[in-house]
C-alpha cells in the first residue's frame, strides 16, 4: 500500500476480538431462576479471515439439579414380566433420584412396531388381539403410544402404567427408534422442562433402522415432526420410514435428551455400538423380569452427570471451531468436535479453551450456541467477520486532498477540483495537453495512460507525452531492449545509446580497446568494428593473425630458387629481373626437401645429380621383410599341427572307453521299465479238487 502512495499514517490494519457480553458468577442460584452452571453466557466474536481467537469456557456442576425422566418400554410379548415389575417402581424410581436431586418428573410411554407386513399381521383379528393362544389377551400393537407426560406424582404413574397390558408383533428387531424420535420431537406432549433429560429405553431385542421400512413398502424417510393424535399414538408409522441412527443422534443432541438403554443380556453389545454414535448415552444391563431397573437407572444418572460433554450447533460455511479440555490434569488434545471431561464431581469446576477461525467473509453476523450436553444452559456465540476498513470517520478538509474528504483511502473532491488527490483546477483536464493537436476527439493519453491536471500519467512501459511511446518496441540486445539500462535507453521505439555505445540496439562498444594485439589493430590485416575485429580475405581468428590460404615463403621463392640454381621453372627466361631480391646458395643435402632453415632457402638437387644410396642398401630391406613374412607362416604352421596332434590323442582316448562300455553291457529281450495290466493271484488256502 505504501508503494502505491498510501501514507504510512493512513495504513489501517483491522484486528479481531472476544467482547463478553454477558458473564453471569458460578453458582446456585443465577438470573434465569436457576443454578448457573456455565460461564460465560454471550460472547461477541469479530473474526479476521485466516487469524484465530480464543475464549475461555468454565462449568461448575451444581448439586440438585432437575431430571426429567420418560420410561419408554418394549410392550411386545416376551417383556410380560417386565411390564409387572414396571408397574411397581414408579415411587422407587422417584425415591432413587431424589436422593441427588429434590426436583424430579417421571413419565411413560410404551412401543411395540409398525401396523403393516411384514412386521405385525394385519389380520383384523390379529390386529385387535396379536396373542390369541395366550389366556390373557393383548392390546392392540402400535409403533408408539404416549401413557403419561411427565409429573411427579408417583402414584399416577402406578395407576397408568398398571392399565397397560402386553401386545405382540411377528419379527424379532422392533420399532423403538420410530417411538425415540416421537419423544425426542413432541415436547409439549411429553411435558420437558429446560433441565436434564433422561430417556429410557427398555427393551429385550434390536431395533429396525433406516432402510427397514422398504419390507413394507415404506420409503418415504422421517420427517422429523410430531404425529401424535388426541389418544397419544404415532398414527403415521404406516407413512415415514424409521429413522437413521445419524437422524436420531441429531434430534437427540438438538433436543437435550440422554438417552439410558436398558437392555437385556444378549442385546447389550449391540447397543453398545448404536451408544457410541449417539452423544452422552449410556447402555445398562437389564434382568430378564427388569428387577434391578432402578439401580440400573441411578447408575446410568450418575454416569451421565459426572460426564461434560461441550458441544455446538451447526457452523456456518467457512467457520471452524475446535476445543482443549482442562479437567484438573495436563491439558487434553485440541478436537474439532467438542470438549470432553469425565469424572466430574459436584462443585467440581472444569475449563475448556475454545478456538474460532473464519476462512471467509461472512454476509451477515451468525449465531452459534455452546452447551454441555444434558444440561438446559448455553452459551451464545455472535460471529462477524471483518472484511474492510473503519474508514469512515476521516473529517471533511483533509490536507491530503487538498481541502477534499478523504473516504475509505479516496479523495472525494469538492466542487471545482479534480485530481486523485484533489490537487487540478476544474478546466485543467480541458486543456489539450492529453490529446493530439487538432484532435477532434478520442480518449486522452491515446487511451493508453491517465490525464492528470492537463498531462497524461503513463503506466510501466509506456512513455511518451500522450503515452505514444512502447518501451519494449526497441531492438534488444543481450535479450535486453537496447542491450539493457547500462548501454542506452528506449525513446520511441529507437535506442538512444549512452557514450562508449553505439549501433541500432546500443550493442557496439565504441573503443579500439579488444582489438588492439601487440599495440597492432587487427594484426595489421583487419579492422575494428562494434569491438571485433573484421579481417581482410584469407585471414582468420580473433585479431587475424591466422591465414590458412596464404602461401609459405618456400612457396614464393621456389621458382626464384629453380630459375637461379638450376635454370629451370617457369621464371627462367627473366630470372635476373624477376628474382633481383633473392640470393640463391646451393647447398649439397640429400635429406633436405624445400624448407626455410635460420633464413636460408634449401632445395633439393635436380634428377639429372646422382645422390648417394643410404647406408645398408635396399638388399638389406628386403632381406629383414623376407625374414619376418617366413617366421609368421612357420610359427602359424606349428599351432595347427599342435592343435591337430591333440584332438587325435583325445579322440582316440574316447573311442577305446566306448569299447569297453559295449564289452560289458547286458541286454533283455524287455523293456525294464514295461509293466504288464495282467496280475494272476493265488488263494494259498485253496485246494483243487
Amino acid at each position: 500500500l505504501e508503494r502505491a502512495g498510501c501514507p504510512p499514517g493512513a495504513v489501517v490494519e483491522p484486528r479481531g476480538g472476544v467482547r463478553v457480553l454477558q458473564d453471569e458468577e458460578l453458582g446456585p442460584g443465577g438470573g434465569r431462576g436457576g443454578p448457573t452452571q456455565l460461564r460465560p453466557q454471550s460472547i461477541q466474536l469479530q473474526l479476521r479471515p485466516g487469524e484465530e481467537q480464543s475464549f475461555q469456557v468454565r462449568f461448575r456442576r451444581a448439586p440438585g439439579h432437575p431430571v426429567d425422566l420418560y420410561y419408554l418400554m418394549d410392550l411386545s410379548y416376551s417383556m410380560r414380566d417386565d411390564l409387572e415389575n414396571v408397574r411397581k417402581l414408579g415411587s422407587d424410581l422417584l425415591a432413587a433420584l431424589r436422593n441427588v436431586t429434590s426436583s424430579v418428573r417421571i413419565g411413560f410411554g410404551s412401543f411395540v412396531d409398525k401396523t403393516v407386513l411384514p412386521y405385525v399381521s394385519t389380520v383384523p383379528s390379529k390386529l385387535r388381539n396379536p396373542c390369541p393362544e395366550r389366556q390373557e389377551p393383548c392390546d392392540p400393537p402400535v409403533a408408539f403410544r404416549h401413557v403419561l407426560s411427565l409429573t411427579a406424582d408417583a402414584g399416577e404413574f402406578a395407576e397408568r402404567v398398571s392399565r397397560q397390558r402386553i401386545s405382540g408383533n411377528l419379527d424379532a428387531p422392533e420399532g423403538g427408534f420410530d417411538a425415540i424420535m416421537q419423544v425426542a420431537v413432541c415436547q409439549e406432549r411429553i411435558g420437558w422442562r429446560p433441565v436434564t433429560r433422561l430417556l429410557v429405553f427398555a427393551s429385550d431385542d434390536t431395533f429396525h433402522t433406516a432402510g427397514d421400512g422398504k419390507l413394507g413398502g415404506i420409503v418415504v424417510p422421517s420427517d422429523t415432526r410430531c404425529h401424535l393424535d388426541a389418544s397419544g399414538v404415532y398414527a403415521k408409522s404406516h407413512l415415514y420410514d424409521y429413522p437413521s441412527v445419524g437422524h436420531l443422534a441429531q434430534v437427540l443432541s438438538a433436543a437435550n435428551i440422554q438417552p439410558i438403554f436398558a437392555v437385556t443380556g444378549p442385546t447389550v453389545p449391540v447397543y453398545q455400538e448404536l451408544s457410541r454414535l449417539i452423544p452422552k448415552s449410556v447402555v445398562g444391563e437389564l434382568r430378564e423380569d427388569s428387577s434391578n431397573v432402578v439401580q440400573l437407572i441411578a447408575d446410568a444418572y450418575n454416569s451421565l452427570s459426572s460426564t461434560v460433554e461441550l458441544q455446538h450447533s451447526p457452523l456456518p460455511p467457512g467457520i471452524s471451531l475446535s476445543y482443549e479440555s482442562h479437567c484438573g490434569g495436563p491439558p487434553g488434545p485440541p478436537r474439532p468436535h467438542g470438549g470432553f471431561c469425565t469424572g466430574v464431581r459436584v462443585n467440581q469446576e472444569v475449563t475448556f479453551t475454545v478456538r474460532v477461525r473464519a476462512g471467509v467473509c461472512l454476509g451477515t453476523p451468525q449465531r452459534v450456541a455452546l452447551r454441555a450436553l444434558g444440561f438446559a444452559e448455553e452459551l451464545s456465540l455472535e460471529l462477524g467477520t471483518l472484511c474492510g476498513c473503519s474508514c469512515t470517520h476521516h473529517p471533511s478538509q483533509d490536507p491530503l486532498c487538498h481541502g477534499g474528504t478523504l473516504l475509505c483511502g479516496v479523495c472525494r473532491c469538492p466542487g471545482g477540483r479534480r485530481g486523485r488527490r484533489c490537487e487540478c483546477e476544474g478546466a485543467a483536464e480541458a486543456a489539450g495537453g492529453c490529446w493530439p493537436p487538432n484532435s477532434t476527439g478520442g480518449p486522452p493519453c491515446s487511451g493508453r495512460g491517465q490525464c492528470v491536471c492537463g498531462a497524461c500519467e503513463c503506466p510501466p512501459g509506456l512513455s511518451g507525452t500522450l503515452c505514444q511511446c512502447d518501451s519494449g518496441g526497441c531492438e534488444r540486445h543481450g535479450g535486453l531492449p537496447c542491450g539493457g539500462p547500462q548501454r542506452g535507453e528506449c525513446v520511441c521505439g529507437t535506442c538512444r545509446c549512452h557514450e562508449g555505445f553505439g549501433g541500432s540496439g546500443c550493442g557496439c562498444p565504441l573503443g579500439r580497446g579488444p582489438c588492439l594485439r601487440g599495440g597492432q589493430e587487427c594484426s595489421g590485416h583487419g579492422s575494428c568494428v562494434c569491438g571485433s575485429c573484421l579481417c581482410q580475405p584469407g585471414y582468420v581468428g580473433p585479431f587475424c593473425a591466422r591465414c590458412p590460404s596464404c602461401r609459405t615463403p618456400c612457396q614464393r621463392l621456389r621458382d626464384c630458387a629453380d630459375c637461379s640454381a638450376f635454370g629451370l621453372g617457369p621464371l627462367r627466361g627473366n630470372c635476373s629481373r624477376a628474382c633481383a631480391h633473392v640470393t640463391t646458395r646451393v647447398l649439397w643435402d640429400p635429406r633436405a626437401g624445400w624448407g626455410m632453415c635460420g633464413g636460408v632457402l634449401a632445395a633439393p638437387a635436380p634428377p639429372a645429380q646422382p645422390c648417394p644410396s643410404p647406408p645398408g642398401g635396399t638388399e638389406g630391406t628386403a632381406g629383414l621383410v623376407a625374414g619376418l613374412v617366413a617366421g609368421t607362416v612357420a610359427l602359424g604352421l606349428l599351432v595347427l599341427g599342435l592343435y591337430r596332434v591333440a584332438t587325435e590323442v583325445y579322440d582316440r582316448r574316447e573311442f577305446r572307453r566306448f569299447q569297453q562300455e559295449r564289452q560289458h553291457a547286458r541286454w533283455n529281450e524287455n523293456n525294464p521299465l514295461f509293466r504288464s495290466a495282467t496280475t494272476t493271484t493265488v488263494n494259498p488256502s485253496y485246494r483243487p479238487g
